[in-house]
């Protein structure tokens, strides 16, 4: 049909439209005339037409103070947009109540990768008044999985959140609390991780676990897994909750995760950051700090990796067999391979003491240990109760704060009063079990006050490592 064609039909439309207009109002006309003729003609033509005019004007005043009342209308959906939820059922949710207690979560379900997937489960997590502070989009095979940071009424558990995302269409829904860090916007995140992995070469296994959540790392040197490193390709290997990764030092970095199986973003993102491990090689460790003691010595404490393990050796030699065996709990056997697990970046940090003519005094790591982390010192017998490994081990707890470890324990044995001095001087809530001898003591970090305790020592930077 063409433009002229158009306007011909819709011109003879027009003229119709007026023909039926006119009609009618000359049929109204009419009939108001024969109504009036009636009613004015009649014995109560006049009362009849006052009632009429009161009874019009009262409809009139109820209609306006009832659409007063009842507020506009909500305007008409858009086609092909999603209707918000009522005002009154909004009214109704949590989040409507300003002031409530709220939680954080963190989300992440399967949609379907097709339009409206995603409204509809922000509609269904609506309905319980939650709010999505962030979105990631995960791409997989069979849909998209979609990771979320949501704010949640307080009272809405993980029963009620997960059902939730299912009546939205979520499915392999997983729940963890998040914390205020988790805030942070993914790109600011990973730039950050990056910037510490280059600043530092024993960042990368934390950077690893803050970018992929809780997860067990371990760290095999190729000279103990034989060929595991020439088994992984040099892109790495991922599948399931378990990721391979090639270690720039040599050997394989492995990352479990079982309760969640990975994603192909967060296997890029992991070999990404291996891969600027690798091009940046080893770095310079940072400079240490000199420590004045109460007795007036001066030692310096600086971060140590395998450079140290001579001074480790001799270190070992000078120490008493008991001090030994209370560090590691039984007769020291292949000291060298034992120290060098100790002493790589790869599997914690360690912190070491030396005196101003280069001897090495103490020794005091914190391990990553999957999920838990552990710290131990060594102090030799000369050096102790002056405080030395109390110093190291404010320390090292200074640093799993700042990794985001929320407890940290040490394994002693129960005649070890040293340590446990020193664990109760860190003011931090510990919890004390004990077998055959055995003490472990485990302080949470999350009840850590906000100001730390001033120290006994004075403390100023180092000019060299």
């Amino acid at each position: 049909m063409t433009d002229e064609t158009i306007a011909k039909s819709s011109h003879r439309h027009h003229w119709r439209r007026d023909l039926v207009e006119l009609a009618a109002l000359f049929t109204a006309v009419a009939i108001a005339d024969s109504v009036a003729n009636t009613v004015v003609h009649g014995p109560d033509g006049p009362v009849l037409l006052g009632a009429s005019a009161a009874a019009l004007l009262a409809t009139a005043a109820f209609h306006t103070w009832w659409s007063r009342r009842r507020g506009p209308a909500p305007p008409a959906p858009a086609p092909g947009t999603v209707p918000a939820p009522p005002a009154a059922a909004e009214a109704t949710t949590p989040t409507a109540r300003r002031g409530g207690a709220t939680a954080l979560w963190r989300m992440r379900t399967t949609v379907r990768d097709e339009p409206g997937s995603l409204a509809a489960l922000g509609l269904a997590l609506a309905g319980l008044g939650v709010d999505i502070l962030s979105l990631q989009t995960h791409p997989l095979g069979d849909g998209t999985a979609d990771e979320l940071l949501l704010r949640a009424p307080a009272a809405q558990g993980p029963a009620e959140l997960t059902r939730a995302a299912a009546e939205g269409g979520g499915r392999d829904t997983w729940l963890e609390r998040a914390d205020a860090h988790d805030l942070v916007d993914v790109p600011t995140r990973v730039l950050h991780l990056a910037t510490r992995t280059a600043l530092d070469a024993a960042e990368l296994p934390l950077a690893l676990r803050r970018l992929l959540g809780r997860c067990t790392i371990r760290s095999i040197p190729a000279a103990r897994s034989g060929t595991a490193g020439e088994s992984v390709p040099d892109d790495g290997m991922w599948e399931g909750t378990v990721m391979r990764l090639r270690d720039p030092s040599g050997g394989t970095i492995t990352i479990d995760r079982p309760y969640l199986p990975f994603t192909p973003t967060e296997f890029a993102r992991a070999r990404a950051l291996v891969e600027l491990d690798a091009r940046l090689g080893p770095r310079a460790a940072h400079p240490g700090d000199v420590l004045t003691l109460p007795e007036g010595g001066e030692i310096t404490v600086r971060r140590a990796g395998t450079g140290d393990l001579a001074a480790a050796r001799e270190m070992h030699e000078r120490c008493s067999p008991a001090t030994l065996s209370q560090r590691y709990h039984g007769p020291v056997g292949d000291t060298d391979r034992y120290l060098h697990h100790l002493l790589s970046p790869r599997f914690g940090r360690t912190l070491a003491a030396y005196t101003a003519a280069g001897r090495l005094v103490a020794l005091g790591h914190l391990l990553w240990d999957g999920d838990e982390t552990e710290v131990a010192l060594l102090v030799e017998d000369a050096w102790q109760r002056r405080g030395v490994g109390g110093e190291l081990l404010g320390r090292l707890v200074a640093m799993a704060a700042e990794a985001g470890c929320e407890r940290v324990y040490a394994v002693t044995t129960a005649s070890n009063t040293g340590v446990v001095a020193a664990m109760r001087a860190l003011e931090l809530p510990l919890d004390y079990q004990i077998e055959e001898g055995t003490l472990v003591i485990t302080a949470r970090i999350a009840d850590r006050p906000p100001a730390a305790p001033e120290r006994s020592v004075a403390v100023r930077r180092a000019t060299g490592g």
